[in-house]
């Protein structure tokens, strides 16, 4: 499929942005542009049952190799960053090798979902925040800013949830990649309940670079921002 993108900057040196299930490009707002003046052009997707992109229709059409197939079909090949969040960053360690970005960043990356009693428990409880009033979103994020919170209500009311189906088979698997295909940060939320200092220990054997935000929940980039653009020291 193709994605629909939204771009900050021009000129050569390129950034890809890839959000999380629920969002789409708006949850990069700030980030973008933060981006862009520091001389990239920035390009970030709504993948598939997101924001303007398209619906695939039932829960088999977004397994997790349709997310990264859709990247390697939108995206240019050869950025010089690519950062992922979330279900972006599972689809973009499934992606890659193709992208061939020079640096990948996995933000809290969807590598350990946690286990479920029953095999659908996960994705329904992730379908259910759909409707998601402003008061609970604001209350599950207490950092955020009132635009965050608005983008929010924006973002799940054009989010097909069956896109959480789909990614049922990655609740209590262990994605974790084998190994760094370019160099690559993971960054995690602090405290983080998908990543445990386990695999994180794990991920550093392995080759990558592991930095957290202290204090930051899952969408470090919308809870701590300066916290987020300060661990991509070195990065961007």
């Amino acid at each position: 499929m193709r994605l629909h993108t939204h771009t900050w900057g021009e000129g050569d040196r390129v950034a890809l942005l890839i959000h999380g299930i629920m969002a789409d490009h708006r949850t990069w707002r700030r980030v973008g542009p933060a981006l862009a003046a520091r001389g990239l052009r920035v390009i970030a997707v709504d993948l598939r049952g997101h924001g303007a992109t398209g619906r695939a229709g039932h829960g088999d059409d977004y397994g997790m190799e349709r997310f990264a197939d859709d990247l390697v079909e939108t995206l240019p090949a050869g950025a010089e960053v690519a950062i992922g969040h979330s279900l972006g960053g599972l689809a973009l360690s499934l992606a890659v090798e193709r992208l061939a970005p020079g640096r990948a960043v996995y933000s809290d990356p969807a590598w350990c979902l946690p286990r479920t009693e029953g095999e659908l428990d996960g994705p329904r409880a992730l379908a259910r925040t759909r409707t998601l009033s402003r008061e609970e979103i604001t209350a599950l994020n207490p950092r955020w800013e009132t635009e965050d919170v608005e983008v929010e209500l924006e973002t799940l009311a054009v989010w097909d949830e069956n896109t959480a189906f789909g990614l049922a088979p990655a609740f209590g698997a262990d994605l974790l990649p084998a190994a760094p295909v370019v160099p690559s940060l993971v960054q995690l939320a602090d405290p983080n309940v998908m990543i445990s200092p386990a695999h994180a220990a794990e991920l550093e054997r392995r080759g990558f670079h592991v930095r957290t935000v202290a204090g930051a929940g899952h969408t470090i980039h919308r809870d701590d921002f300066d916290g987020f653009m300060t661990s991509l020291d070195g990065w961007i």
